[in-house]
C-alpha cells in the first residue's frame, strides 16, 4: 500500500491578523469606531503638517494607504498606525534645513525619510529584531515624549498667537515669541483659545466626542462668514483634493545619505513607541503579540506613505486609545477610518481653505500637553530619584539639542542604564529563615549558613564586565571573614549565562581558593546553565560533585564532607 505524499509545505505570509476571525457580532461597532476615529483624527492629522512641515493634505494622506497597509500586514488588532508628533517633529529637523517648509523638494525629502524608515524596518524584520523596542527604558521614554511635548508646543505658540517665527530651534522659537510678545495679534489668540477652551471641555465633559472635529468645523463656518482672512487671521487657503498619486519621490543618492541619520531616528522612535503601545493593549486585552509582524506592518505603512507622497508614519498611543475608547477591537475600525478619510479627501477638501492656521496650532497644542507625562515624572521623582534625573535630562537634551539628537540620547541612556543595572547587580549572602526557610541579607564577612559554609547570591549573569566584583566581594567574604570559611557555595538562582572571560575569572579564583583550603561550589544550577559550564570547561575544574541543583543538596553535601566520619584521615 502506498503512502500519499504530503505536498512541500509553503512559505505563506500572513495577512489581516489584525482582524481575522472576524467577529460577525463586533462589525457595527468597530465600523462606528473607525468613521469616529476619522473624525477625531482628520484635524489633528492635519495639525501634524504644522510639525512636520509638509503641505495640510499631507496630514489626510496618512490616514488612508498606510492605516490600510497596516491593517493588512500588521498582527496588533488596536494598534493604529497614522500621523505622529514625535516622528513628525524628528522628520521636520532633519529636512528643514534641505528645503523650503512645504515646498515640492521638501516633501519629496520627506517622503523619502519615510522610504527609508520603511527599508530600516523591513531590515529589522528579517534579523527579527522586534526585541529591540525593549533597550528603550519606560523612564527615559517618559523624559523623551515630556521633551518632544514641550518641543511641539513651543513650535505652534507662534502661529497661536499671529507671530512670525522663523527660527528651526525651539530655544530660538521660544525667544523669538517671547521677544514680540507685545506684538502678538490679538484676533488670532482669541480664536487659539477658544479652540484650546472647546477641545479640553469636551475631553472633560464628552471624551467619546470628536471635539477637535467640533473645533475646526466650527472655526470654518465662523471664517467663512466673518471674513477671518480680512481681519488678519492668516487661513490655509485652496487645498487640492482627490486622491494621493503613487510614484517614488525625486531625490538624488546624495539626499539619501544625508537623511540617513534622520531616518534612523525615526526608525528608533517607531519601534519603541508603536511595540510599547502594542504590548499594552494585548496584555489589557489577553491577546498575543506579534512584534517581528508588526515590523512587517509598519514597513508596509511607511512605504504605503512614502509612495504616496506623505510623510513618516508611527503607532500612536492617543490615537490607539480613541479606538478602544470609540468601542473598536480590530483593524477593520482602521479600514473604516481610511474609507471615511477617502470620501473627504474626494468631495469635502473645499471648505478646509477657510481653515485658520492658528486652529491646527491649538489642536498640535493640546496633543502636545498630552504628551509632557506629569503624572509618570511624579512617579519616577518618588520612587526612584534616581531614574526621574535620567528623564529630566532626556527631557533637556530633546528641547536644547533636538529631537533627533534626543532619541539617539535616549537609547544610550537606556543601554546605559541597563548596563548599570547588570554590571552592578544586587548580591546578598543566604541565610536560614525560621519561616521562610531561605532569606537573603546584605554580604558581610563572617555571615555563614553553616559553619564554614557561606552562600552568595549573584543577581545577574557573569560576563566580562561584571566578574571583577564579583571575584572582589568573594576574596572580602573569605579573607575578610574572622572564622575560616571551608566552603563557599554560589547561588547561580539569577545567573543564566557565563562567557569566556567570567570563566576563566572563575576558575581563577577556584585556584586562588583551593591554595587557601576553600573549596568552590555551585548550587541551584539548572540544565542550561550547567550545559554553559560544561562547555566553559568549569565542571572539570570545579567537579561534578561540587555542583547542586538546590540549595539542600549543597547543605546536606558540606554537612557530609564535615562530618568527622569523613574528615578523618584514613588509616
Amino acid at each position: 500500500m502506498n503512502t500519499p505524499i504530503s505536498p512541500p509545505r509553503r512559505w505563506r505570509l500572513p495577512l489581516f491578523q489584525g482582524i481575522l476571525p472576524l467577529d460577525r457580532s463586533r462589525i457595527l461597532p468597530d465600523l462606528m469606531a473607525g468613521v469616529t476615529l476619522a473624525a477625531i483624527n482628520i484635524p489633528q492629522a492635519m495639525g501634524y503638517t504644522k510639525i512636520a512641515g509638509t503641505p495640510v493634505i499631507t496630514g489626510l494622506y496618512t490616514l488612508l494607504l498606510p492605516m490600510v497597509a497596516f491593517a493588512v500586514f500588521g498582527a496588533s488588532r488596536y494598534l493604529v498606525v497614522a500621523a505622529d508628533s514625535a516622528t513628525a517633529a524628528i522628520l521636520a529637523v532633519g529636512v528643514a534645513p534641505l528645503a523650503a517648509a512645504g515646498s515640492p523638494r521638501y516633501l519629496a525629502l520627506a517622503s523619502t525619510v519615510a522610504l527609508m524608515a520603511a527599508g530600516f524596518l523591513l531590515l529589522a524584520r528579517l534579523l527579527r529584531l522586534g526585541f529591540l523596542s525593549d533597550f528603550l527604558s519606560r523612564t527615559v521614554l517618559i523624559g523623551f515624549l515630556t521633551g518632544v511635548g514641550f518641543q511641539v508646543g513651543i513650535s505652534v505658540l507662534g502661529e497661536m498667537l499671529g507671530i512670525a517665527v522663523k527660527s528651526h530651534q525651539t530655544l530660538g522659537q521660544l525667544e523669538t515669541v517671547l521677544t514680540r510678545l507685545p506684538h502678538l495679534h490679538w484676533p488670532t489668540l482669541a480664536v487659539s483659545a477658544g479652540v484650546i477652551a472647546l477641545i479640553l471641555a469636551t475631553r472633560r465633559l464628552a471624551p467619546r466626542l470628536p471635539g477637535s472635529l467640533f473645533a475646526a468645523v466650527g472655526a470654518i463656518a465662523l471664517s467663512a462668514a466673518g471674513d477671518f482672512e480680512g481681519r488678519g487671521i492668516e487661513v490655509i487657503g485652496p487645498v487640492v483634493g482627490g486622491l494621493p498619486n503613487l510614484g517614488l519621490p525625486s531625490v538624488s543618492w546624495k539626499d539619501v545619505d544625508v537623511l540617513f541619520s534622520t531616518a534612523g531616528a525615526c526608525f528608533i522612535m517607531i519601534v519603541a513607541q508603536s511595540s510599547v503601545t502594542a504590548r499594552a493593549y494585548a496584555v489589557r486585552h489577553h491577546q498575543t503579540l506579534d512584534d517581528n509582524q508588526d515590523l512587517l506592518g509598519l514597513c508596509a505603512a511607511d512605504a504605503a506613505a512614502g509612495l504616496s507622497g506623505t510623510f513618516v508614519v508611527n503607532g500612536s498611543p492617543t490615537q490607539t486609545a480613541m479606538v478602544e475608547i470609540s468601542g473598536g477591537g480590530s483593524q477593520l475600525a482602521h479600514l473604516a477610518t481610511a474609507a471615511t478619510v477617502a470620501v473627504v479627501l474626494l468631495c469635502l477638501t473645499g471648505p478646509l481653505k477657510f481653515l485658520p492656521i492658528c486652529v491646527l496650532g491649538a489642536i498640535v497644542f493640546v496633543v502636545a500637553i498630552g504628551l509632557v507625562d506629569i503624572k509618570g515624572l511624579r512617579t519616577l521623582r518618588r520612587n526612584s530619584p534616581g531614574e526621574f534625573k535620567l528623564a529630566m535630562v532626556t527631557t533637556a537634551a530633546v528641547v536644547v539639542l533636538g529631537v533627533e539628537r534626543g532619541i539617539l540620547l535616549a537609547l544610550v541612556l537606556s543601554l546605559i542604564q541597563h548596563l548599570r543595572h547588570s554590571y552592578r547587580p544586587h548580591t546578598a549572602i543566604v541565610m536560614r529563615d525560621p519561616a521562610e526557610h531561605w532569606c537573603m541579607v546584605p554580604v558581610a564577612p563572617g555571615r555563614m549558613l553553616e559553619p564554614g559554609l557561606v552562600m552568595y547570591w549573584f543577581g545577574a549573569d557573569l560576563y566580562y564586565a561584571n566578574v571583577n566584583r564579583f571575584v572582589e566581594q568573594a576574596h572580602l567574604i573569605v579573607y575578610e571573614s574572622p572564622s575560616p570559611v571551608r566552603w563557599l557555595a554560589v547561588d547561580t538562582g539569577a545567573i543564566t549565562g557565563i562567557d569566556f572571560s567570567a570563566a576563566r575569572a572563575l576558575i581563577d579564583l577556584q585556584q586562588d581558593l583551593a591554595q587557601r583550603g576553600v573549596t568552590l561550589v555551585f548550587t541551584r544550577v539548572n540544565d542550561g546553565l550547567r550545559a554553559e559550564m560544561d562547555r566553559q570547561e568549569l565542571t572539570g575544574v570545579v567537579g561534578a560533585s561540587h555542583i547542586f541543583g538546590s540549595r539542600s543538596q549543597c547543605v546536606v553535601a558540606y554537612q557530609a564532607a564535615s562530618s568527622p566520619a569523613t574528615s578523618r584521615p584514613s588509616a
